[in-house]
């Protein structure tokens, strides 16, 4: 999907039942050693790198659990908007292990302390709960879940589809650079915007919709 250059969003989405994602299968890990473990959390990771690295924008549309190597996947989305009857943790060292990979974003999204709260601790939080801390960004009834995500797929397609690749591309870029270098690769991309006619024939619809109002 990332090499189709018509892909606008993408919305990772459960199938019916009590989790978005429930974690890592435990009966699975119970048979790692230390030589397939190393694949195993690769894969993971490869799985959540594929995510933050997609193109354009990536939205987890949450229902039910969402834990351990799940909430890490919600981490590597662009943004997450969850049910009300949802449920977050990391409860990896209740059964043995430390939470690794994309656990390394949750304190940009929670602060160090939250972040370490739910490593440390492998406690559950409600949905209120991880939207006051910043885990998601929107929560509704489950009922209303579709209709929050298509509001937001909406407002992604009818923005210019060039700058919404760049953009999320600047703000993976932000999250590695130093602020300097951060803000001289903005400034880069403003100017190589006007290297396609996407800026006028965008904001010509733009005055145009404001004259018509």
């Amino acid at each position: 999907i990332a090499a189709d250059e018509q892909a606008r969003v993408a919305v990772l989405a459960a199938a019916a039942g009590k989790a978005w994602i429930a974690g890592a299968d435990i009966n699975e890990m119970m048979n790692l050693d230390r030589h397939t473990a190393a694949a195993f959390v690769q894969r993971l990771h490869g799985v959540c790198r594929t995510v933050r690295e997609f193109p354009v924008p990536v939205i987890a549309r949450i229902s039910g659990y969402c834990l351990g190597g799940g909430l890490e996947l919600a981490a590597s989305c662009d943004f997450r908007i969850a049910s009300d009857d949802s449920r977050f943790g990391m409860p990896e060292v209740q059964i043995g292990l430390p939470s690794v990979i994309e656990a390394a974003v949750l304190p940009r999204l929670v602060g160090v302390g939250r972040a370490r709260e739910l490593l440390l601790t492998g406690r559950l939080i409600d949905a209120r709960e991880a939207c006051a801390w910043g885990l998601v960004e929107t929560v509704v009834p489950r009922v209303d879940l579709d209709t929050r995500v298509l509001e937001r797929v909406q407002q992604i397609v009818d923005a210019a589809p060039r700058a919404i690749r760049v953009q999320k591309e600047l703000c993976r870029r932000w999250e590695e650079l130093p602020l300097s270098a951060a803000i001289n690769e903005s400034i880069d991309a403003f100017v190589r915007a006007y290297e396609s006619d996407e800026p006028h024939s965008y904001m010509e619809r733009f005055l145009r919709r404001r004259r018509n109002r």
